[in-house]
């Protein structure tokens, strides 16, 4: 069993489909074979989430997802061992726009983006170079990512 909090930003409607994350976030730690995580995921706008990246990665530019990894372990009142994994903030604004520009449906974009983020918080990196030649992906955590996310096909979020 793992915990999954999904909020969004202050001032934000939540969108139709927010009440699918929790579930599909569950999902994917199972398919990943994580148990007794703890993460949260933040929905935001460009502005948001790039004040977060000017703060903590010196880019003063939005983007698409910041992953935030904890890493610490506790047990809470009843006893459990938990991992706190960590926190996922994706830009809502940022999301249509990469989804049109990888040539994608706004629902396989958002899928994608709540895998990249987990396995962020699981200590895997792709480095700068995601893709080599013939388009053929190079990263383990690319490879890894778009395997999770084809087992995800028929899930419909957006």
């Amino acid at each position: 069993m793992n915990r999954v909090l999904v909020s969004m930003q202050d001032g934000l409607s939540e969108p139709a489909w927010f009440g699918k994350i929790g579930e599909y976030e569950q999902e994917v730690l199972k398919r990943l074979g994580f148990d007794g995580q703890e993460l949260s995921i933040l929905f935001c706008n460009d502005e948001f989430i790039q004040e977060l990246n000017k703060n903590y990665r010196e880019i003063d530019a939005p983007t698409d997802i910041l992953s935030f990894e904890n890493g610490e372990e506790y047990t809470d009142e009843d006893g459990s061992k938990w991992f706190s994994a960590g926190d996922i903030i994706i830009s809502l604004d940022t999301l249509p726009k990469n989804a049109e520009y990888f040539k994608v449906t706004q629902n396989e974009e958002l899928k994608r983006l709540l895998i990249h983020g987990t396995l962020h918080l699981n200590g895997m990196e792709h480095g700068e170079e995601h893709v080599g030649e013939g388009l053929e992906i190079k990263s383990p955590m690319l490879k890894k990512q778009e395997e999770v996310l084809k087992a995800f096909s028929d899930v419909e979020l957006i």
